[in-house]
């Protein structure tokens, strides 16, 4: 398995067709355990770059900056310029500084050469802001990332949001400074709520989108069944919002056609939900996340599966947005 390459969004950059994520890396959860540590971390990126994929996604607060810190001594034995790296900013980095979070020019330019120096390199590929941040002036933190374009420290732009407002994002690039040319919104077959305004509006902005979220917190990978309690350890069994979220009726509805789909091709439920994104016009390249190599493996392997387009009407019928 070799992963294509696409257009990053209208740009001239080419990056795989699947991104690797890595939130996971240096995050301690609840016990105080690191979910993946450096060594974990390392295999999980030799393995994506051995499948052809050179688009990696992290962000200055996965584990308090070790994310970046584990990509930056990766890369020291790497050729940086074989990969497109991306990274975000917004969420709070400094305990009990008021300016410690947020879009203001103090935080995005502290957090920029933290960024680079975590990294190892003088440059990211796209920077993200993490969240729309309503507290600071558009036009101060667009004025600001234009900077970082002019001064070479970042080659484009996107915007990565939960509940994403277009119109917040179209006002944004109209000004006189450098765009957003990606969108980093939630988006898979339960989660819609893009569907009406949001892509619409990349799509007219000729803007790609990168979709976080791909398989919908573990819940398209067909783990948990209706009418059961989700098994010990899963997300559905410690999570309450996630049970409120996705444990619902008209989900599982969508997954039974996810699974018939998955059952008519000999394939996973995970990789039809894949590969619906990865056929979806207005994509660029969903970002997954990996414990382990061969859940990695398993995922990327989605870029094998091809859909009928009944396949694809039908699982996007599915749950309107």
């Amino acid at each position: 398995m070799e992963l294509e390459t696409v257009s990053l969004g209208n740009t001239g950059t080419k990056v795989s067709e699947i991104s690797f994520g890595t939130w996971r890396f240096g995050h301690e959860n609840d016990e105080g355990e690191v979910e993946i540590d450096e060594d974990r971390a390392h295999e999980l990126l030799d393995a994506y770059a051995d499948a052809g994929g050179n688009f990696i996604d992290t962000a200055d607060m996965y584990g308090d900056g070790e994310s970046e810190r584990y990509i930056g001594n990766w890369l020291a034995d790497r050729d940086r310029e074989d990969f497109v790296i991306a990274s975000k900013i917004y969420w709070p980095t400094r305990k009990d500084d008021p300016n410690g979070r947020g879009l203001s020019r103090k935080h995005l330019r502290r957090q920029m050469d933290l960024i680079l120096d975590r990294l190892g390199t003088d440059y990211v590929d796209l920077l993200y802001i993490h969240r729309w941040d309503d507290e600071t002036p558009a036009g101060e933190f667009m004025r600001t990332l234009d900077g970082f374009v002019r001064d070479g420290k970042v080659n484009y732009l996107g915007t990565s949001t939960l509940e994403p407002n277009a119109w917040k994002v179209v006002k944004a690039n109209e000004m006189e400074y450098e765009p957003f040319r990606l969108a980093q919104p939630r988006y898979n077959l339960v989660n819609r709520e893009t569907e009406p305004n949001y892509i619409p509006m990349c799509e007219d902005y000729d803007m790609g989108i990168i979709p976080w979220s791909p398989l919908a917190g573990g819940f398209l990978t067909g783990k948990y069944e209706r009418d059961e309690e989700p098994a010990a350890g899963t997300r559905g069994a410690t999570d309450q919002q996630f049970r409120d979220s996705y444990l619902t009726e008209e989900n599982f509805d969508v997954l039974d056609v996810v699974e018939e789909v998955a059952d008519e091709i000999g394939t996973t439920p995970a990789k039809v939900s894949l590969a619906w994104l990865l056929e979806h016009d207005a994509v660029t390249a969903p970002i997954i996340g990996a414990r382990t190599v061969e859940q990695l493996d398993e995922n990327l392997a989605a870029t094998e599966v091809s859909l009928t387009d009944d396949q694809f009407k039908r699982l996007t019928d599915a749950k309107s947005a």
